[in-house]
């Protein structure tokens, strides 16, 4: 069995690995799935190594910021779904739901305790990284976290990218030696460890374990978790099992018009994957071979060519590699953003040239200027912003080139620019299901002019940065489908 590469585990403390302590512990924060994961193939490592069983801890907090019904619900699915995947396996699955904020306090530490190393997911963006240094400084056992996100490690940059087109060039140089380092598709599957039969009844007594509930069908009643109750959950199902029914409907059904038509929004053209990746209940390992799947191909498809073009390098069809420059390109340069930039979800992370346009044309007037309240409900004189909105509050997703005009048409709405980056970010990370995200913090911040160029003419409000209209954008796309669906018949 091929080992994890090392460029993909990072110590997090000093702290020796404890090898008469009683299982590994594997706590599941990330990537949330049994499959394609490298977080999840480590511990089994350890395991192997040091002869112990696995306990994966899988918890759900209530405390973080944004914290809704639609959101737990969605990470809810996906832990069912693991629920069951573990439940066929020698693996000891740990569900941990907390009701109120803190009342998981202690569960890492008590579970730690008795764990010969705990290994965990290395994750860039929102809470996580914080919470992983603290629980670092806290325990008194070896932590790693593993990365698990995409086709090239965190790591094997050392810089930030500021446009698609150079970190394009880079991959293009080094990712073919990542090519043959995926993840093992089932790691859990045939792994030969002893079976952890109990855990503590002190720690079970104190934090129940959800598993038992989850797997037999009973899923815990939204209401009773102190999160925000008016962010309604929605019809889309999280977990694994669904974004696999995603990813097959994609190939099979979407894939050959992708390129084409993933523009226009009544054609349906787009995955659908993101809220997935997102949450970790798909890999983008697994998108990535599936693709290499369904066009048949090689390593020796690869043109050599390391220019930086979008398309051709991979020596697949025309949207095959137009979805790849989607996934592996622009996914991993919001993580590169997030590992390389500090701040990178602030104001002054912004290219210089973007800052000083703005600054210059701040004081421009604003035909129209609306509250953070009224762009929330849906509220403008503009009927494809509004849908696109309706679309983010009733379903939790945006259709990718509406989310481009939703965001420039929130700055030129906005009193100030940092003014409307707040707008975007509070309302993207409240109620889209991938928000919260490194590539979600890319299309907002492109909005702005990262990754992007100056442009000209140069335009009231926006300087040199990129302009769109709803006007252009009917005229260019085929939408009146969407509109009819999403359409708010109280805009003003």
């Amino acid at each position: 069995m091929a080992a994890v590469p090392a460029t993909r585990v990072t110590n997090c403390n000093q702290a020796p690995v404890h090898r008469d302590r009683d299982y590994v512990l594997y706590w599941m924060i990330a990537s949330r799935r049994t499959t394609w994961n490298f977080g999840l193939q480590r511990a089994l490592e350890w395991c192997r190594e040091l002869r112990k069983p696995l306990l994966v801890l899988e918890p759900l907090r209530c405390g973080y910021r944004w914290a809704s019904r639609r959101l737990h619900q969605f990470i809810i699915d996906g832990m069912t779904d693991n629920s069951r995947r573990f439940d066929d396996s020698s693996v000891y699955y740990y569900a941990y739901l907390e009701r109120r904020s803190d009342d998981g306090h202690g569960l890492l530490a008590a579970l730690a305790a008795c764990a010969c190393v705990v290994v965990t997911d290395d994750y860039p963006a929102f809470f996580l990284p914080r919470m992983v240094s603290a629980a670092a400084e806290r325990l008194d056992v070896r932590l790693e976290k593993v990365d698990s996100n995409g086709l090239l490690p965190l790591r094997a940059t050392d810089r930030v990218f500021e446009t698609a087109y150079s970190f394009r060039r880079f991959l293009q140089k080094a990712l073919p030696e990542h090519l043959e380092q995926f993840p093992l598709p089932d790691p859990v599957a045939g792994a030969r460890i002893p079976k952890l039969t109990a855990i503590p009844s002190e720690v079970t007594r104190r934090w129940p374990n959800a598993a038992p509930d989850l797997l037999a069908g009973h899923l815990p009643r939204l209401a009773d978790f102190a999160i925000d109750s008016e962010v309604a959950t929605v019809e889309t199902a999280g977990g694994s099992e669904a974004a696999n029914n995603a990813l097959e409907r994609f190939v099979s059904q979407r894939l050959a018009g992708y390129s084409e038509l993933r523009n226009h929004p009544d054609e349906e053209a787009t995955s659908g994957l993101s809220p997935y990746l997102h949450f970790g209940h798909i890999s983008s390992h697994q998108f990535v071979a599936e693709l290499m799947a369904r066009e048949g191909w090689d390593r020796d498809r690869l043109s050599g060519d390391t220019a930086g073009k979008r398309s051709g390098w991979w020596g697949m069809s025309e949207s095959a590699e137009a979805v790849l420059d989607q996934i592996v390109t622009w996914r991993e340069l919001g993580f590169n953003s997030c590992v390389h930039r500090e701040g990178h979800d602030e104001y002054e992370s912004l290219p210089g040239w973007a800052r000083e346009t703005l600054a210059e044309h701040v004081n421009d007037e604003r035909p129209h200027l609306y509250a953070l309240e009224e762009l929330e409900r849906a509220r403008t004189h503009d009927d494809v912003w509004n849908a696109a909105q309706t679309q983010l509050l009733r379903d939790g997703q945006l259709h990718n080139y509406l989310r481009m005009l939703w965001g420039k048409k929130i700055l030129e709405w906005s009193p100030t620019p940092e003014t409307a980056l707040s707008a975007m970010i509070e309302l993207n990370n409240k109620y889209a299901l991938d928000g919260r995200d490194p590539n979600s913090y890319s299309g907002i911040f492109w909005c702005l002019g990262r990754y992007d160029r100056p442009w000209g003419p140069e335009r009231p409000i926006f300087g040199k940065i990129r302009y769109m209209s709803s006007e252009n954008t009917v005229r260019k796309l085929r939408l009146s489908e969407y509109l009819g669906t999403y359409g708010t018949p109280g805009r003003e």
